[in-house]
């Protein structure tokens, strides 16, 4: 009988994406707003190109930082939940092995299949600790590098990401005209990247795309008309 081999293929690169979404979506959504909304009040685009840059290089700044702090937490929340697992298998040992054996109950395993395999993971300290922190906790190893690179990863797509709606105001004199130009350019953007967001986060890449460009064109229309009414 010939055997056909199986090559299971998933997307690995679930965090690294997380954070081009987080600072893609919000570059190309908040400076797009932002000179829409001055483009109401101003007749210069000098103005308008000088606050997108100070915007970007803020909300770069910001949104890298908000990417560095999380991700330190969720690496410090881990180290402080494995010491207690720790203290938790000498002090409570017997507590913490019927958790164990409660795991392998819920998959429907009876207590003669249960017993060996609680007494090989409970057997090793570090084994023991592991597997709470996952079956337990539902609490994966956090990669310690997760911090400085999803602070750069964030702020380098917000920046690439603030560079689009503002393009148009760079090359161009009129603000109005810049404006449909940059909405043009924006929306397309927007649904680019909505499209391939949802091509990898598993939502259909026409749906993702559209949300993408509903989210970002009400946020600059909104703003837009604010500071007319203002203005």
């Amino acid at each position: 009988m010939l055997s056909v081999e199986h090559e299971e293929k998933h997307f690995t690169a679930t965090a690294a994406v997380r954070d081009i979404v987080i600072g893609m979506s919000d570059g190309l959504t908040v400076p797009f707003a932002l000179a829409a909304g001055l483009t109401g009040a101003v007749s210069s685009t000098t103005i308008v190109v000088t606050a997108g840059f100070a915007e970007i290089a803020a909300g770069s700044i910001a949104m890298g930082l908000g990417g560095y702090l999380a991700a330190k937490t969720d690496l410090e929340h881990y180290e402080s939940e494995r010491l207690r697992e720790i203290r938790e298998t000498v002090d409570l040992a017997d507590v913490e092995t019927e958790e164990v054996a409660k795991v392998f109950r819920d998959y429907g395993l009876s207590e003669a299949q249960t017993q060996p395999i609680v007494a090989a993971i409970t057997s090793d300290q570090n084994r023991w600790v592991d597997f709470m922190m996952r079956f337990e906790l539902g609490l994966e190893t956090p990669d310690p590098g997760r911090a400085s690179r999803s602070a750069g990863t964030i702020a380098v797509s917000y920046i690439v990401g603030g560079l689009v709606p503002l393009a148009p105001y760079i090359l161009m004199k009129q603000v109005l005209s810049a404006l449909w130009v940059s909405v043009c350019v924006t929306l397309l953007a927007l649904f680019v990247f909505g499209s391939i967001k949802g091509h990898y986060t598993g939502v259909k890449p026409f749906r993702s795309g559209a949300q993408t460009v509903l989210v970002g064109g009400l946020a600059a229309a909104a703003a837009f008309f604010i500071a007319r009414l203002i203005s």
